[in-house]
């Protein structure tokens, strides 16, 4: 097991590694303690197959407590599923990933360098100031406006926020298109090929030549906006008051 080796983090916060386009934390998930993909933009946590059974679980769910960060989310309803297209290029085994389910009652900050992840209670949270979106949820995962363009159209809407999928930047297939793609299937999730984006604005700020992928259309969202994207802000997820706070590394 690579669990993550403790650091300075003060309490309530843990130490984390941005690897392979992902946020991974330490934490314990049924018992089972290890390193986590800890990804906002997925809705229902999700056990590893490959550690639950190597743990004797061999039930496809289970319900069991989850501890990170120093708090506690009990009795979580959890599916053991194969994450191997997630974490194929991680250099340490994964053991499962934590979602949004786990993480909307509390305020959840994030920094990618340092990597740091501290979960605080609603209305106990430090100082936090930077540009306020409005969060809204689709499908249990949490949204912000953002845009994408190239050289002739511009997409904006809302793009779910997640902080550990691995493509800087995918969109709804009904939305784009790469007619130049030589393979176009290997855009999507489980491919090994990205796109280019000319521009991503997100916060105010905007982004140039950003890898890009494809999805098939889940829910009302134009897009998912990951990890290599949301690593030039800090972020505060402050789920109770539904909003994102944005603040740009500069």
């Amino acid at each position: 097991m690579g669990a993550l080796a403790g650091g300075s983090a003060r309490a309530g916060e843990v130490q984390c590694r941005f690897e392979g386009g992902t946020l991974v934390i330490p934490a314990v998930m049924a018992g089972i303690a290890g390193d986590y993909i800890l990804d906002t933009g997925t809705a229902e946590s999700l056990l590893h197959d490959t550690r639950g059974r190597s743990d004797g679980i061999a039930a496809d769910s289970l319900t069991g407590d989850i501890a990170l960060a120093g708090e506690i989310a009990r009795a979580v309803p959890l599916k053991v599923a194969d994450l191997d297209v997630r974490t194929w290029n991680l250099p340490t085994p994964v053991a499962g990933v934590i979602g949004a389910d786990v993480l909307k009652p509390w305020v959840v900050d994030v920094t990618y360098a340092p990597c740091r992840v501290r979960l605080s209670p609603p209305g106990q949270a430090p100082d936090f100031r930077g540009r306020a979106l409005e969060l809204a949820w689709d499908l249990g995962r949490p949204t912000a406006i953002a845009a994408v363009s190239d050289e002739a159209h511009e997409i904006t809407g809302r793009f779910v926020i997640a902080t550990g999928d691995n493509a800087p930047v995918r969109l709804a297939d009904d939305l784009a298109q790469v007619p130049d793609a030589a393979r176009p299937e290997e855009l999507y999730p489980d491919g090994i090929w990205l796109a280019r984006l000319p521009r991503v604005r997100f916060a105010g700020a905007t982004g140039l030549d950003v890898g890009a992928g494809l999805m098939r259309p889940t829910g009302q969202v134009a897009g998912v906006l990951g990890a290599e994207v949301l690593a030039h802000f800090r972020l505060r997820f402050d789920f109770p008051a539904a909003r994102l706070v944005v603040q740009p590394i500069r």
